[in-house]
C-alpha cells in the first residue's frame, strides 16, 4: 500500500500594492489649466509670430531697416524688466488680480498694435503689450504652482505648460510667415487681440485669488535697481545682436545694468523684506536649477536663430518651407511635453535637467553634419531630438526652482524662473548667433556657434550635475 505524503503548501508572497495612481484632476482644475496655458501661450506666440513680418511691417509703417529691431526691443524690454516685480506685487496684493490687469492691458494693446498708424503708435503699443507680459507670466505660473500642488499634479500642469511655451514660440514662427503673406502684417496682432479677448472672460470666474498671509512693506530700492538693471541689460543685449558689443550706448546700458544688478544684491542683504530672498537664492535647487534654465533657453533660441539662416541663406529654403522644418520641431515638442512629467516621476526633476541638458547638448552638436549645399533633413531631425530635449530641461528646471518652496514665497521663485526664460531667450542671440553674421562665410559661422553652443550645453549640464547632487 502505497503512502501519500503530504507536502506543505507553499508560503507565497502577496505582491505590493501598485503605487497609487496620481488623483485625476477635476473639470474645475482642468479649465483652470487652460485659461493659464492658454495665456502663457499667447505671450509665447507674441515672441515670434511678427518676426518674418518685420520687413512689410517696417515699409508699411516708415520703419527704416535700423529701426525694425525696435519693433522686438520694445517689447522684450519690459516683458523681461519688469517681471521680478510683477512677481512680487502678485505675492503681496493679489496674484489674480495682477493677472486680470495684465490680460486687460496686453489685449488693449494688441489692439492698439493692430490699428497702429505710425511707428511712434506701434513702438508704443508694443512696449504696453510687454508690461502685460510681465505681469502675466509670473503671475500666471504662481496661480498654477499654488493651484497645483507639489508632486504628479504640477509636474503634470508644468509638463503642459512648458509644452504649449514652447509650442507658441514655434507655432509663431510658422503663422507669422503664412498671415503675414495671406492676411497682412496686422493679422499678427489681430490674433494676439482674438486670443485675449478668449481668454479674459474666462479668467475671473475660475481663478482663485492668492496672495502671502502677511503683508510686508514693498521693498522699492530692490524693486528699482533690480528694473533698472534687467532693463538696462536686455537693452544691451539686444542692440548688440544688431549692432555688435562697439555702440557706446551698448556699453553704457551694459555697465550701467551690471553695476545695478550688484547694487540690488547688496540693498538685499539689508533689506527687511527684500524682494528677492538671498536664502532662496543660497538653496541649491534654485540657484543650478536656474543655471540650467538659463543655459537650455539661451542655447536653444542660438540654434533656431543660427538655424533659420542656414536654411534661408546657405541652402535657399524659402519663409514656409523654412516655416515647416520648425513645424516639425513644435510637434516633438507636443510629444516631449507629455512624456516629460512621467519621466521626471521616475527619475526625479533634478536627475532629468541633468539628462536633458545632456541630450540637448549631443543633439546641437550632431546638427555639425549640415552640409554647405544640402542638410535640410538632417536639421529638421536633430533640431527636433534637440528641441525634445530642451522641452524636457524646461519642464524639469521649472520642477526643481519650485519644489520646497512655501506657497508665500512662489511668486518669487516662479518669477526667477520666468525672469531666466526671459533673460535665456535675451542673450544666447548676441552673445552666440552674431558669430554666425561677422566671419567669414555663413556656413562656417554656423557651425562654429552650434559647436560653441554643444560645447556650453555640455559643460553646463556637468556643473548642475555636480551642483545638484544631494547630500
Amino acid at each position: 500500500m502505497a503512502t501519500v505524503t503530504s507536502r506543505p503548501t507553499p508560503q507565497t508572497t502577496p505582491a505590493p500594492d501598485p503605487a497609487p495612481a496620481p488623483p485625476a484632476l477635476s473639470g474645475r482644475a482642468r479649465l483652470i489649466l487652460i485659461v493659464l496655458c492658454a495665456a502663457q501661450f499667447m505671450v509665447a506666440l507674441d515672441f515670434s509670430v511678427l518676426n518674418v513680418a518685420l520687413p512689410v511691417l517696417g515699409a508699411d509703417l516708415g520703419l527704416s531697416p535700423a529701426a525694425l529691431q525696435w519693433a522686438v526691443t520694445a517689447f522684450a524690454l519690459p516683458s523681461g524688466g519688469f517681471l521680478l516685480l510683477s512677481g512680487r506685487l502678485g505675492d503681496l496684493y493679489g496674484r489674480k488680480k495682477l493677472f486680470l490687469a495684465g490680460l486687460g492691458l496686453f489685449g488693449a494693446a494688441s489692439l492698439l498694435a493692430t490699428l497702429a498708424w505710425d511707428p511712434a503708435s506701434f513702438l508704443t503699443a508694443r512696449a504696453l503689450q510687454g508690461v502685460g507680459a510681465a505681469a502675466i507670466v509670473p503671475t500666471g505660473m504662481s496661480l498654477l504652482t499654488t493651484t497645483f500642488p507639489e508632486g504628479p499634479q504640477r509636474d503634470r500642469a508644468l509638463g503642459i505648460s512648458g509644452t504649449l511655451l514652447s509650442l507658441g514660440f514655434t507655432v509663431g514662427m510658422v503663422l507669422g510667415g503664412v498671415m503675414t503673406d495671406t492676411l497682412g502684417w496686422r493679422s499678427t496682432m489681430g490674433l494676439l487681440t482674438l486670443f485675449s479677448l478668449i481668454v479674459l472672460p474666462l479668467a475671473p470666474g475660475l481663478l482663485p485669488e492668492s496672495r502671502t498671509p502677511d503683508r510686508p512693506k514693498l521693498d522699492v530700492p530692490g524693486a528699482v535697481t533690480v528694473t533698472g538693471g534687467l532693463l538696462s541689460l536686455i537693452y544691451a543685449l539686444s542692440t548688440a545682436a544688431e549692432r555688435g558689443f562697439g555702440g557706446a550706448d551698448v556699453l553704457v546700458t551694459l555697465v550701467a545694468g551690471l553695476a545695478l544688478l550688484t547694487a540690488f544684491a547688496v540693498v538685499e542683504s539689508r533689506s527687511p523684506s527684500p524682494l528677492v530672498s538671498l536664502p532662496m537664492l543660497r538653496r541649491r535647487t534654485v540657484a543650478f536649477g536656474n543655471v540650467g534654465g538659463l543655459v537650455t533657453f539661451s542655447m536653444m533660441s542660438t540654434v533656431v536663430f543660427v538655424l533659420t539662416l542656414y536654411l534661408q541663406e546657405t541652402l535657399g529654403l524659402s519663409g514656409f518651407l523654412t516655416g515647416l522644418v520648425f513645424g516639425v520641431q513644435g510637434l516633438v515638442s507636443v510629444f516631449a511635453g507629455s512624456l516629460a512629467p512621467r519621466v521626471i516621476g521616475r527619475f526625479g526633476a533634478r536627475r532629468t535637467l541633468v539628462l536633458s541638458l545632456v541630450g540637448q547638448g549631443l543633439f546641437t552638436a550632431a546638427i555639425l553634419g549640415i552640409g554647405s549645399a544640402s542638410g535640410a533633413v538632417l536639421a529638421a531631425v536633430f533640431v527636433s531630438l534637440a528641441s525634445m530635449c530642451h522641452l524636457g530641461a524646461i519642464i524639469a528646471y521649472g520642477v526643481t526652482v519650485t519644489s520646497g518652496v512655501p506657497d508665500e514665497e512662489q511668486g518669487l521663485a516662479t518669477g526667477l524662473v520666468t525672469t531666466t526664460q526671459q533673460v535665456g531667450i535675451t542673450v544666447g542671440i548676441p552673445l552666440l548667433g552674431v558669430l554666425a553674421t561677422t566671419g567669414g562665410s555663413l556656413y562656417g559661422g554656423v557651425r562654429t556657434v552650434l559647436a560653441l553652443d554643444a560645447a556650453i550645453v555640455l559643460g553646463t549640464a556637468v556643473l548642475v550635475a555636480l551642483g545638484l547632487r544631494r547630500r
